[in-house]
């Protein structure tokens, strides 16, 4: 995710980044361009088009397509933004839910090792979860390599139920030889359960893309209306005709662009979660929650 100032203006308006729309319109912006001034060469120099003819007079038509276009975009970009707020409060739930369950664990587990086991299980659910939302078979070896270490995992397949089952397998057999009681199970058994909540609501918005046949008329739409510009505003216009197209398409296509890239809020775009800060972040909180007392009581 990229780190800014909101208030700084004209460092943003200069600044490319890589996730910059520019970048990824570049190509497309010159061939409308190209074909904007083919357009204009031939509606001046070869039919003769007035600004008066009747083709000119169509931009009232244009005129209303792009407020509908401008409506249906503000609704794709909402929705879009919607997925990716959803997407940083289920975070934000498993970074308290992991702070107060390490809590609980350090209060209430008097056995070391397994308070150190318990420990590490909350430490790595946020990593495991990361690398799940984001393809399983794409998992950091180095983080895989430390599960494998402290846990019972049999293979690649959803790593954060395998950790969440194995946490509730110990916490279960603490409570059938006595080490914690029914009222402590629960108390645990509370912040357990969000996990497996948490990781619900993140696969519902990353199995869950924006219906196609929305998504490909609005491009449909877009691309339309922009290449059949040139037709109306050639006459009007002329030459500047070229420039007032491109940059029509870019306002347009950016938009859609930003509302792709945000619509999957846990990739590794610029413009998506900082999932590997969030997840360091829980690691830090849970260590120093765990390192109070020199980590047992």
């Amino acid at each position: 995710m990229i780190a800014y100032n909101p208030k700084e203006w004209f460092s943003q308006i200069m600044r490319f980044h890589k996730a910059d729309t520019v970048r990824k319109l570049a190509p497309t912006m010159s061939i409308l361009a190209g074909i904007t001034l083919l357009v204009v060469v031939l509606e001046t120099h070869f039919f003769h088009i007035s600004p008066d003819s009747k083709l000119a007079k169509t931009s009232v038509m244009y005129s209303i397509l792009g407020f509908v276009i401008s409506l249906l975009l503000v609704f794709r970009t909402n929705t879009a933004y919607e997925r990716w707020w959803d997407g940083r409060k289920l975070w934000g739930a498993l970074t308290n839910c992991s702070r107060n369950l390490a809590i609980k664990i350090h209060a209430i587990v008097q056995n070391e090792e397994e308070q150190k086991h318990l420990i590490q299980l909350v430490i790595h659910f946020p990593f495991a979860l990361k690398n799940h939302l984001r393809n399983a078979a794409t998992m950091n070896e180095s983080e895989l390599a430390e599960l494998y270490q402290i846990t019972e995992l049999k293979n690649k397949k959803h790593v954060p139920l395998q950790i969440s089952s194995e946490f509730y397998d110990r916490i279960i057999a603490l409570n059938r030889n006595g080490t914690i009681n029914s009222e402590q199970l629960l108390l645990i058994n509370q912040e357990v359960q969000q996990w497996m909540e948490i990781c619900g609501g993140c696969e519902r918005i990353r199995n869950t893309p924006i219906p196609f046949s929305y998504s490909a008329f609005l491009k449909k739409f877009i691309f339309i209306y922009v290449v059949t510009l040139p037709f109306t505003y050639g006459p009007v216009l002329g030459y500047y005709a070229i420039p007032i197209v491109t940059f029509i398409f870019y306002v347009l296509a950016s938009l859609e662009l930003i509302a792709e890239e945000i619509e999957n809020p846990f990739g590794s775009d610029a413009n998506d979660l900082p999932l590997d800060e969030i997840a360091k972040n829980i690691r830090n909180s849970v260590e120093t929650i765990n390192d109070r007392s020199g980590g047992s009581k």
